[in-house]
């Protein structure tokens, strides 16, 4: 039982060094390739699938996302201005600089 448990330690460290490691072209790896299938790029047969329609991201829709989030940003800071204000933490101070 015991030569067991150290025979799959010992492999679960062989694999995992050689996926670690830099140089994996030197190393035997005990995975086995998979062929990548894309099948967003190409079809079935190998054949290069055409180009998709752009769709135009417009000045409209733009605004209508920036915008919101810049205000909802300048709510959030300014609020937490006022309680680091109020809790003292961090106050401004005046200066005159009237020299």
């Amino acid at each position: 039982m015991a030569t067991a448990v150290l025979r799959f330690s010992r492999t679960l460290v062989s694999r995992n060094t050689a996926i670690v490691s830099r140089n994996t072209v030197l190393k035997p790896s005990h995975t086995p390739r998979q062929n990548q299938l894309r099948t967003a790029v190409s079809t079935a047969n190998g054949g290069v699938l055409p180009k998709p329609d752009k769709v135009s991201f417009g000045l409209i829709r733009m605004t209508a996302v920036v915008i919101p989030f810049l205000y909802v940003g300048t709510l959030i800071s300014k609020n937490f201005a006022a309680l680091l204000e109020e809790h003292d933490i961090f106050v401004p101070e005046d200066d005159d600089d009237d020299d």
